[in-house]
């Protein structure tokens, strides 16, 4: 038997039965959504957590003329009597605003246009149908031309179009019209991004209100997004709303993957004995009372183990998106929030108070509102309440533990870098064998960044942290060659830089998990001199060396530079551990 392809960015429902496509059964969630009713009903959960394969997936449940076998064999198909009185009986619009982005309004508009214009084209029976007035057949032939930019379109035209298209379809079929709007607030997010905020939301607010308030056409309508944007905002008066966001237990197994999900997945795919990277790299949402994977990257690591047995786990989801809500927090970061950073980043949690009904304009108003951004977009999730209202809020998972990481350093770098004179200041210590200037300053810098301490960290992922972190400061100095992990003897050095002055610096980079900072650099002047780092360097036309082991242990670290002495082919190291002055102490 042929095994079913991975559905790798597969939306469309219709494709896993025609293209022969895996799937993890979630049609239960059409008898959830019915058993309890809600005539306007939003889902928010974060990106490529299966949104928009939901929403396909009510469309061929319930659009008249659909295709019934495309259930056959999937659990809703087993609801004999809903699926008699549901399946195939309306008329469905349905539209995803994901494409709604532009720099400018009129821009904007121009695409919401395009969208509700392709939707409208889906029925061409209605500007020729005999249930309908010629006045009606009138307006569809607005509504589809709009999006062939025969005429610009006015936009009270445009804010009453989906209502119009409702009344018409009603009309045709004698039935009510069920409407699925995905993406709901990717236009109010990119509006807020280009400038012209406000009056995106002002034409929402009278989109969705003309189709959503006293609409006698609507059976029900359901729409996803990422955010929950406030009531006040676009759903003014809209009182019959109901809002499912990632803390309810109603809906949670539905949107991602549940362990039993990806343990079938893996069993099918013959990956059963991988899943406990699946797990760590993942796993850690939870939604509801459910803990989930993130389907994207299961579906993708899935795909690329198929092709290679060795391959390792990637960012996938993080990698989808710019990360903008990070950098905004690292920007505005205080001492506080960065020491709350780097709790989580070393596998701790932090209370906060979470409001789930926002504003972009909220966003910027306080720090404290873009820890509820980033969990409700899936950059942290919960792990149980505190005095009924605040939630410990956590990283959910390695993948975006490292992204975390890897942000941390590029915001070390970009704000480091700004200070030049303090940069150049430091790179010449190194030039100078300055070993107490050098190690007085990377005090500095640990003080006012944001460290990996987490026992349960390898050891290499801790030394890499604090390498990329020295790395990214000596390449502030122009006219320096800086290599990082570079052949340079019998091995890779850490930091190897060649400079104009024909003195080259061999940096050599220990963690020291015990704490012994003094032995970590002894170790790493050892490793200098046992793999003949300085070789590549003389090789390279460098007529002296200076030799460096840094140890590091949280926030402290000692620093040694091994001098040659005179008559002696032997290095004798210059030691300088932490500064214990009483302002240091104080640190």
């Amino acid at each position: 038997m042929e095994r079913k392809k991975l559905p790798v960015g597969i939306e469309n429902f219709e494709e896993f039965s025609t293209e022969n496509f895996y799937y993890a059964d979630k049609t239960l969630f059409i008898a959830e959504l019915l058993g309890n009713w809600g005539k306007a009903n939003l889902f928010t959960r974060p990106r490529r957590f299966g949104k928009s394969l939901n929403m396909s997936m009510l469309k061929c449940f319930f659009e008249i003329g659909g295709r019934k076998e495309l259930f056959d064999g999937l659990k809703i198909a087993e609801k004999k009597a809903l699926c008699e009185q549901y399946m195939g009986r309306f008329p469905v619009i349905s539209i995803s605003l994901k494409s709604v982005e532009a720099l400018n309004y009129q821009a904007a508009c121009a695409a919401l246009r395009t969208v509700i214009g392709n939707e409208a084209m889906r029925f061409p029976f209605l500007g020729t149908s005999r249930r309908l007035e010629e006045n009606d057949r009138e307006r569809y032939q607005a509504l589809i031309r709009m999006d062939r930019g025969l005429f610009a379109m006015e936009e009270e035209l445009l804010v009453d179009s989906l209502r119009t298209l409702c009344r018409l379809l009603a009309k045709h079929y004698s039935c009510k019209v069920i409407l699925l709007i995905d993406e709901y607030d990717v236009p109010l997010d990119k509006a807020f991004q280009a400038g012209y905020y406000e009056e995106m939301v002002s034409l929402i607010r009278r989109l969705f209100g003309n189709v959503l308030k006293t609409n006698e056409d609507l059976q029900f309508a359901v729409l996803t997004g990422c955010l929950r944007i406030s009531r006040e905002s676009i759903f003014t008066g809209l009182n019959s709303l109901k809002v499912h966001t990632i803390t309810d237990a109603r809906y949670d197994e539905y949107f991602g993957f549940t362990e039993k999900d990806v343990e079938q997945m893996l069993s099918y795919y013959g990956l059963a004995s991988y899943q406990e990277k699946f797990r760590d790299w993942y796993d850690g949402y939870l939604f509801g009372k459910v803990r989930v994977y993130c389907p994207w990257d299961v579906i993708n690591y899935c795909d690329d183990l198929l092709a290679d047995s060795e391959a390792v786990p990637q960012n996938y989801w993080a990698n989808t998106s710019g990360n903008d809500i990070i950098w905004r927090l690292l920007k505005r970061a205080d001492h506080t929030t960065r020491r709350e950073i780097e709790d989580l980043i070393n596998g701790g949690t932090i209370v906060k108070e979470i409001r789930q009904e926002l504003t972009y304009r909220d966003i910027e108003d306080s720090i404290e509102n873009l820890w509820s951004v980033l969990y409700s977009t899936g950059y942290l999730t919960q792990r149980g309440r505190v005095d009924g209202r605040k939630l410990k809020l956590a990283l959910p998972n390695l993948e975006v533990k490292e992204l975390f990481i890897r942000l941390v350093k590029e915001w070390f770098q970009e704000t480091a870098r700004k200070d030049t004179p303090r940069i150049q200041q430091f790179c010449q210590a190194f030039l100078d064998g300055d070993v107490p200037l050098i190690q007085e300053m990377l005090h500095e810098y640990l003080w006012g960044s944001i460290s990996v301490r987490d026992a349960a960290d390898r050891l290499n992922q801790r030394e890499n942290f604090y390498h990329g972190m020295l790395l990214g400061l000596l390449q502030g100095r122009e006219n320096w060659s800086v290599s990082s992990n570079a052949e340079t003897g019998e091995g890779y050095s850490d930091i190897s830089i060649c400079t104009s002055q024909r003195l080259g610096i061999v940096i050599e980079v220990k963690y020291a998990g015990d704490g012994n900072l003094e032995a970590a650099c002894r170790e790493a002047l050892q490793q200098i001199e046992r793999r003949q780092y300085a070789y590549g360097l003389e090789r390279r036309g460098m007529k002296d060396i200076r030799k460096y082991g840094i140890a590091f242990c949280r926030k402290e670290c000692k620093v040694v530079m091994a001098q040659p002495m005179r008559d002696s082919s032997v290095d004798v190291p210059k030691v300088h551990g932490p500064l214990h002055t009483e302002a240091h102490n104080q640190r």
